[in-house]
């Protein structure tokens, strides 16, 4: 059972701090070189994120630099499809290829009994994180939101508009379905499994949730979110936090759920809108440029004490809007820890 008297978890359950809790995306990553020293040790990504003792050390790194109030287990969201059984490799200057892409018949021989048994790994990674992590500091699991997940495998890479999926969805709807319930399946049961291993908190990133019309939002992003939720709220008892970057006014549908604890906000979403707008959200968190880190100085400070401000009466977390850059210098990132601990 989750443990709710850490900052970051007395947020998501409806507490408004003076303080609040911060942590930030892609805290462990390529702008730190204590992580670049670990990174050069592993012939691929994915077996990097697949070594417990490598990837428990990288994402405790920040923790130990910044003195931030969560860590964020170190993966990557296409685990899953690796463990069904969908090549992923990283390349450098290209991000992720999944090969071959997505079709009827691959999906008919994906191994989904043992995807659990592929990812114990990251369980592993987990519970040590937990073993060594300050009691007063959370540990956040993850996993991608079927939608985001799906558009990665059927395009075969990242794509700046993920219209070949949507067209899909009108051109096929039956793969699609077949396809959102093999991965509501798989990514339920791996966030389970998450929580069990000792993540106090979980969170489902929609990173492709921006333009789709309401309908597809509603279908392909809202309903097997929340779908997702209800399955482990069965199983464990663990707040979850919802990110449908770019999905503006739909934020609403979103915060009118009662699956989520919480909903991150992306940079693109007015601080003021959101605080109005999205009032049946239980807590909410981010909405800093990260490119605001990377500059720093003055205009960084203006920036965070105006989501300070704006968010100053409701339960919020601070974070930025989408994970920090390479570029990002790690002193700017310890200014703005300094600057929100002394708002």
């Amino acid at each position: 059972m989750v443990s709710w008297d850490k900052p970051f978890t007395s947020v998501l359950r409806g507490q408004s701090l003076r303080t609040p809790p911060i942590w930030f995306m892609r805290q462990a990553g390529r702008y730190l070189p204590e992580y670049r020293a670990v990174r050069a040790k592993h012939p691929s990504f994915v077996d990097f994120c697949l070594h417990p003792e490598d990837a428990a050390e990288v994402t405790l790194q920040p923790i130990r630099r910044f003195d931030v109030d969560a860590a964020i287990l170190f993966a990557d969201i296409l685990l899953i499809p690796h463990a069904l059984g969908q090549g992923v490799r990283f390349v450098a200057g290209e991000g992720p290829l999944l090969e071959p892409t997505v079709t009827r018949e691959l999906m008919e021989r994906f191994d989904r009994a043992s995807a659990n048994t592929v990812l114990a790994p990251v369980f592993e990674t987990v519970s040590r994180v937990r073993a060594t992590l300050p009691k007063e500091k959370a540990l956040i699991g993850f996993a991608g939101a079927p939608w985001t997940v799906a558009t990665y495998m059927i395009n075969g890479q990242g794509t700046k508009d993920p219209a070949a999926t949507r067209r899909l969805v009108y051109a096929d709807p039956a793969m699609i379905e077949q396809l959102m319930s093999i991965l509501v399946d798989a990514t339920a049961d791996y966030l389970i499994g998450q929580a069990k291993a000792g993540a106090d908190a979980l969170k489902l990133f929609d990173s492709w949730a921006g333009g789709l019309p309401e309908d597809l939002f509603r279908r392909l992003c809202l309903d097997p979110s929340v779908e997702i939720a209800r399955r482990v709220r069965e199983a464990v008892d663990v707040p979850i936090l919802y990110f449908p970057k770019g999905a503006g006014p739909l934020y609403t549908l979103a915060a009118a759920q009662d699956a989520f604890d919480g909903l991150a906000i992306d940079h693109a979403l007015p601080p003021r809108w959101a605080k109005d707008a999205l009032t049946s959200a239980t807590a909410l968190q981010g909405g800093l440029d990260p490119l605001l880190v990377v500059q720093g100085g003055d205009a960084m400070e203006r920036a965070a004490k105006t989501l300070l401000e704006t968010f100053a009466d409701r339960p919020y977390i601070f974070n930025c809007g989408h994970g920090f850059v390479p570029e990002t210098p790690p002193e700017h990132v310890a200014e703005l820890v300094r600057i929100i601990r002394s708002f």
